[in-house]
């Protein structure tokens, strides 16, 4: 190699290293700025009928107990399972809408709003820690009922930040997984992570007459996914399709509701534990179990 063009060479290799180092050091800098606190606990919620929100049922309860037993977030992340998107997207904007996502519902479900502040910060942190695959910031989306009627009864002052970050429905289990891991250090800013789903969510044969009826199918997918969990058996977990067969199609024809836990799995680590509530299966064919992990 002529000397010119070795030290044309080394000299790209410099810059090239000085760009990363400039790169990490603005992702340090700007998680600085954001205020450590203790880590977070993450928690999958089982969010089941919108009406949840507003009635005075033992869910809305659970929820109003568990918003006032956890440390205060700084900011709340919610990966719901009714943003679907191409490709990964988070929300980036100061005051994100409230989305009355569903139809059929009594008007005092549609004149509920949830007036929480965004969070841009956040939301660049976010993107900037997933490396896993590109995050685009959207301006547009705002707090699916997913989100907003969970929290409505945990945190009903809307006086924390929430955003939201999307799913990519045409990714498989261990996309959403990875993603989740990259996701642990805002744990640490005090962020409080949310996945919103349902372990088992068939709306086809739900159960309208509420007789407690519970289809065997439903059972056996919330009872082995429980005992994945209880184990850490998160390999299984990743390929429950192909393990269950017939059992996981039936409790989820389309998978969305199955995909934020994905996230909340990655999240956990070997020393944490994970704790149920919620643990029923509502009429019929949507499991309601919830969890919260920490150490």
């Amino acid at each position: 190699m002529h000397r010119r063009t070795l030290i044309k060479a080394g000299g790209l290799a410099v810059l090239a290293q000085v760009s990363g180092m400039n790169t990490l050091s603005a992702l340090e800098a700007q998680g600085r700025e954001l205020a450590p606190s203790e880590k977070m606990p993450v928690l999958f919620v089982g969010h089941g009928s919108p009406m949840n929100a507003i009635e005075d049922n033992a869910y809305h309860k659970s929820w109003q107990e568990i918003g006032k037993k956890l440390p205060r977030p700084q900011a709340i992340l919610s990966i719901s399972a009714h943003w679907l998107t191409k490709g990964t997207k988070v929300t980036g904007m100061n005051k994100p809408k409230t989305i009355h996502d569903f139809g059929g519902f009594p008007k005092a479900l549609f004149d509920q709003q949830y007036p929480a502040p965004g969070t841009p910060e956040f939301a660049k942190l976010t993107a900037d820690l997933i490396t896993y695959s590109h995050v685009q910031t959207d301006e547009s989306w705002g707090l699916d009922h997913g989100t907003w009627s969970v929290l409505l009864p945990m945190y009903p002052l809307a006086d924390i930040p929430v955003y939201q970050l999307s799913l990519d429905y045409d990714q498989p289990p261990t996309y959403h997984y990875e993603i989740g891991k990259q996701l642990s250090k805002l744990r640490e800013k005090g962020v409080l992570i949310i996945g919103s789903g349902n372990l088992v969510h068939n709306l086809g044969r739900i159960d309208w007459s509420n007789s407690g009826k519970k289809f065997d199918w439903a059972v056996e997918f919330d009872t082995q996914f429980t005992n994945w969990m209880d184990k850490g058996d998160h390999a299984s977990i990743l390929n429950y399709q192909k393990i269950l067969g017939s059992t996981a199609t039936m409790a989820h024809p389309t998978y969305d509701h199955l995909l934020p836990l994905f996230y909340i799995l990655g999240l956990q680590q070997k020393n944490e534990h994970i704790t149920y509530f919620n643990d029923k299966i509502d009429m019929g064919s949507i499991s309601m179990r919830s969890m919260v992990i920490r150490a």
